[in-house]
């Protein structure tokens, strides 16, 4: 489960010749339970990665808290990292490694013993469908095949919470059902699933529950019937652009 509240974040910044603060993140707070799939909905810029990246103790919040099953991202960072598997916007995998290579590394440094990892990347890469370049450096990967080493990546210690920086993105369009299926295959085992995007018809299909993020802040969370009540709208796209303050 994860609990966020009023997190803050905010980097230096250039406008013209003067430095200038630059807010990412100005007050977000949300919970997602477990065996659920949250939603973080919002345009690019809106603070999304900035949040995920928060809550998995890569950056420091400026102010607020969260906690992770329990644990704080501020200070318990290493039992945050064992519960927590996270795939970043860009999956960020070895290019000169296999595909088994880079799932076995991250295990190592998971702490997982070689008999262990062994079988959870045999296990990983018939789950993602990946024998076909299972052996191959990922170099010159498709979008697709990197999305899943990356996923790979992001399970192979079992965490019970999964962050997800647009996971989709780059993806065709059988690519992205195989994995709306995993996602939801998780969520069923327990596991609490949040993940980021700025496509409604993904968020629409895939989350139990939606955050509306717009400039660093919540605008609204619910259940997708809940924000088309609340917004008296038919559809996700207008009651988004209701909650925050657009023009329908």
């Amino acid at each position: 489960m994860i609990k966020a509240t009023e997190l803050s974040k905010s980097f230096n910044g250039v406008a013209g010749q003067k430095k200038r603060r630059v807010v990412a993140v100005e007050s977000v707070s949300f919970e997602a339970a477990d065996g659920r799939i949250t939603g973080l909905l919002g345009p690019n810029g809106a603070g999304k990665s900035t949040t995920l990246r928060m809550l998995a103790t890569l950056i420091k919040p400026d102010s607020g808290s969260a906690t992770i099953d329990g644990y704080s991202v501020q200070n318990d960072v290493l039992a945050v990292r064992h519960q927590l598997g996270f795939m970043p916007h860009n999956a960020g995998i070895y290019p000169r490694l296999t595909t088994r290579e880079n799932i076995r590394y991250y295990a190592r440094l998971c702490g997982m013993d070689k008999r262990t990892t062994e079988t959870r990347v045999d296990e990983l890469v018939s789950l993602l469908a990946m024998e076909g370049f299972a052996d191959r450096r990922t170099a010159g990967f498709s979008q697709g095949q990197k999305t899943k080493v990356a996923l790979a990546r992001a399970l192979v210690h079992r965490p019970q919470t999964i962050l997800l920086d647009e996971p989709t993105n780059g993806l065709d369009v059988m690519a992205t059902r195989g994995l709306r299926d995993i996602i939801r295959a998780l969520a069923k085992e327990g596991h609490c699933i949040v993940f980021s995007s700025h496509i409604m018809q993904e968020v629409a299909a895939l989350c139990d529950e939606i955050a509306i993020i717009s400039d660093g802040n919540i605008s609204m969370t619910g259940s997708l019937n809940t924000l088309l009540q609340n917004t008296g709208q038919s559809s996700l796209e207008d009651a988004f652009v209701s909650a925050i303050g657009g023009e329908l």
